[in-house]
């Protein structure tokens, strides 16, 4: 699942986890490690959760409508709404070339409005991930993607943003073990960022900008 990381375009590479809209607003590099923790309580929770939910709804051939109507009602912010479901598309292309013959991926590819951790639970399907491993995955993308796109965003030392994913990783866990046994929409965290959603949204309409997100 290296895939899933900041390392290619489906991922990371094109977003900065609303990094860069926080910069823009005033977010130093002393204050990255507090926003990463900040993610991992917050937006990290719902989108781990939405991941275990739709996985645990392809293993037992239940419909993902829910999750993603659920996803959608925890994401108030159009604009992230929109990305999420930019990168699904773009993950979903990539599990089909990876896993053609994948019932998971098939079933994933062809729901509408597809959002990125529905994706990605269906390429944890057809890798074998259990629900544990795919919420440490998206907490860990995510932090991972915080980290790369400070290093373009902010004047700092590669060998501290690599220590904040590593002193971060405990908290991924934590938010991972959280969300791992949920099987149920309803159950999926409704932990709100107001704040970094606003920014997502002033973040859309600049014309001056690195990353989409």
């Amino acid at each position: 699942m290296l895939f899933a990381d900041a390392r290619l375009p489906v991922a990371g590479h094109t977003q900065s986890a609303g990094l860069e809209a926080a910069v823009q607003h005033g977010l130093t590099s002393a204050e990255v490690p507090a926003y990463m923790s900040a993610r991992l309580a917050t937006t990290v929770r719902v989108e781990a959760g939405t991941a275990v939910v739709a996985l645990h709804r392809l293993d037992h051939e239940l419909p993902l409508e829910p999750v993603v109507a659920a996803w959608a009602a925890r994401t108030p912010s159009h604009a992230l709404r929109r990305t999420s479901r930019a990168q699904g598309r773009a993950m979903n292309r990539l599990s089909a070339s990876l896993w053609a013959d994948g019932a998971a991926v098939r079933r994933v590819a062809r729901l509408d409005g597809c959002p990125r951790p529905v994706a990605l639970a269906g390429a944890a399907a057809a890798a074998g991930l259990d629900a544990l491993s795919l919420a440490r995955l998206v907490g860990y993308d995510d932090v991972q993607t915080v980290a790369s796109a400070s290093l373009k965003l902010l004047p700092l030392d590669p060998a501290a943003a690599t220590g904040w994913v590593h002193d971060a990783l405990p908290e991924v866990a934590a938010a991972a073990e959280d969300v791992a046994g949920l099987t149920d929409p309803r159950d999926i965290p409704a932990t709100a960022a107001p704040q970094t959603e606003v920014w997502a949204q002033a973040h859309a309409r600049s014309t001056r900008r690195l990353f989409s997100a």
